[in-house]
């Protein structure tokens, strides 16, 4: 929602004061937590938190006055009111209202003022990735540029001593590559989340994962609808670019459904998950670290994240049965898409009234509306997941137990697990560097491929798959169109599958010539090199265990990997190409022979 004021040149200034202050906030807080002993005596960051306080307080006044209509902006501001309330109740009221002591109302008093500042930097930050959404000169950019910024940031808090469970910084590379995996929902560590990093580097990693899950641009919208702001058209325009989706009419209705769902989902995985921390590496745990295992595996899963507290991810957890019943719904619903879990939504909903109306309205089946019918999308989504995950499940399984020159011990329960895990998120119950290298070869196989359009997942997609395969089945077939399902895909959608396809290969085969210069100095073989750049290429999070050992300029390869997987080949083209005009003539035709 956009705000018209008097004055343009007063309200550039007032942006940049605000920049200038919420960069004043964030660094207040390093200072204050980032370190073993605060940087500057807590006296005085608390009397900077103060003063930017008041700084926010004096630019919401200044606005009210410079704006066109003042009815206009308290309809975008009505939550400041509220929330400068309860800053004043607590303030004035610790130790006077409330019965805490002197020392614990100052603690109060700074815990207020902190929420207030923090909750200003979110709302500027999450209105402003929006607006540039919305300006209409590409959605792309702001979208590949609130990765970077997310990435930057996380990898700058991930290096302060604090994150470190040994208070000592774990360098500039390695935070900025646990960052870009965590941002890029991979999975890949050259760092032990659960050994390595403290409580604080574990939260701020999951923030990552949720963030990036979501993508940073959708979760700014999501936050200006919590604050009952309308997305302007120009707003929903950009949504609509981002999500994929086909009618601008319902996106403020997708982004409702993305959040409830993700919050729905994620609460479910987590409360699920509760029994299967009751013994963590021969010990007993409390209950608040099961909830703790327990909201970080679950955000991980359904984000496709791989990411795990514990050093062989689930290995020591195969046969657990919550692991299957849990843990695997939630990678193929965080691996589906938002589109896909929005059209089986809709249409279990318009079941359910069907069912009403007929069996409490006494209505005829005949006089009612037609039910709703599943979208193509949908249905090629869920029909290559079924054939992916069954086929590769009893590939796998069958491979690894006919190589008796494997070390794992591959059930297929094992398998399955193994088979969802691979074209998404990344965990693990089979140790991959000891699997048979025809296993090795199906598992690159559905990392190449990965999840489905919309969703958390990396990879060509499953819709690139099948646009792919029945392009050359109509071809074999001497069909002018391609066709999935009785219906006709456009050939502007062919082109952009194949060209997705073949930009995915370019990058896999570059990354691996490149990979095996820089580690010449390693004893890698080719097939761990492939493995390793088709894991970050597809944000899946498998290694044949060599993450670790990579040089420098090796991690910065696949840091690149990670980056392009999650935002797309084809995406980072498009923001390149945004501007480029199509052609209005074309070149006469002639024939060629291929193939």
């Amino acid at each position: 929602m956009r705000i018209h004021y008097k004055n343009r040149l007063l309200e550039r200034v007032l942006i940049g004061i605000n920049t200038a202050v919420a960069a004043g906030v964030v660094a207040s807080y390093v200072c204050l937590f980032g370190f073993r002993q605060p940087l500057l005596p807590a006296a005085v960051l608390y009397a900077v938190q103060i003063a930017l306080l008041a700084v926010f307080i004096a630019e919401k006044i200044v606005r009210f006055f410079n704006s066109v209509s003042k009815r206009e902006f308290w309809g975008a501001n009505w939550f400041e009111v509220p929330l400068l309330i309860a800053l004043a109740a607590a303030v004035f009221g610790a130790g006077r209202w409330f019965a805490v002591s002197q020392a614990d109302s100052a603690n109060v008093r700074h815990f207020a003022v902190g929420i207030y500042l923090v909750g200003q930097v979110v709302i500027k930050v999450c209105r402003t990735i929006v607006n540039l959404a919305a300006t209409g000169k590409n959605p792309t950019k702001t979208l590949i540029a609130s990765f970077l910024v997310l990435i930057i940031s996380g990898a700058g808090i991930l290096m302060l001593p604090r994150a470190s469970a040994n208070d000592e910084s774990i360098g500039f590379v390695d935070a900025l590559f646990t960052a870009t995996s965590a941002t890029c929902v991979t999975g890949l560590i050259v760092k032990d989340t659960g050994s390595d990093f403290s409580l604080m580097g574990q939260m701020v990693i999951l923030s990552m994962i949720q963030l990036g899950g979501l993508g940073i641009v959708v979760f700014g919208a999501i936050f200006a609808l919590l604050l009952g702001q309308a997305l302007s058209l120009q707003e929903s325009v950009a949504m609509q670019d981002l999500l994929s989706a086909r009618t601008l009419g319902r996106i403020g209705n997708m982004i409702a459904f993305i959040f409830v769902g993700t919050l729905l989902i994620e609460a479910v995985g987590a409360v699920s998950m509760l029994g299967m921390w009751n013994n963590v590496s021969g010990g007993t745990v409390s209950i608040g670290q099961q909830w703790f295992y327990s909201v970080f595996h679950s955000v991980s899963a359904f984000c496709n994240a791989g990411f795990s507290l514990f050093k062989d991810s689930f290995t020591s957890y195969s046969g657990n049965w919550i692991l299957y019943v849990v843990i695997c719904p939630l990678i193929i619903l965080g691996g589906l898409g938002f589109g896909v879990l929005y059209d089986l939504a809709n249409i279990a909903a318009d079941r359910v009234k069907r069912f009403f109306k007929i069996r409490f309205k006494k209505q005829s089946p005949f006089t009612i509306e037609m039910p709703k019918r599943m979208a193509l999308q949908t249905k090629i989504v869920l029909s290559v997941s079924l054939l992916l995950i069954i086929g590769g499940a009893l590939a796998l399984f069958l491979f690894e137990n006919a190589a008796s020159f494997s070390a794992a011990d591959c059930g297929l329960l094992d398998a399955l697990f193994q088979s969802i895990t691979a074209r998404t998120a990344g965990f693990n119950t089979l140790d991959v560097s000891v699997m048979s290298a025809p296993a090795r070869v199906i598992l690159m196989l559905l990392m190449f491929v990965g999840g489905s359009p919309g969703s958390t997942a990396g990879g060509i997609k499953t819709v690139t798959l099948a646009v792919v395969i029945m392009s050359a089945v109509a071809a074999l077939r001497k069909r002018q169109e391609v066709e999935i399902f009785k219906r006709s895909v456009r050939i502007a959608i062919v082109g952009r599958a194949i060209t997705v396809t073949l930009l995915f290969v370019v990058v896999l085969f570059s990354a691996a010539l490149l990979l095996t210069i820089t580690e010449r100095a390693n004893i890698f073989t080719m097939s761990d090199i492939f493995f390793e750049a088709g894991s970050a290429l597809g944000t899946v999070g498998l290694t044949a265990g060599i993450t670790a050992s990579l040089t420098a300029a090796g991690k910065f390869i696949i840091i690149a990997l990670m980056l392009i997987g999650r935002l797309g080949p084809l995406t980072l083209l498009a923001a390149l190409t945004f501007n480029l005009r199509p052609a209005r003539y074309n070149y006469p035709e002639e024939a060629i022979i291929v193939g």
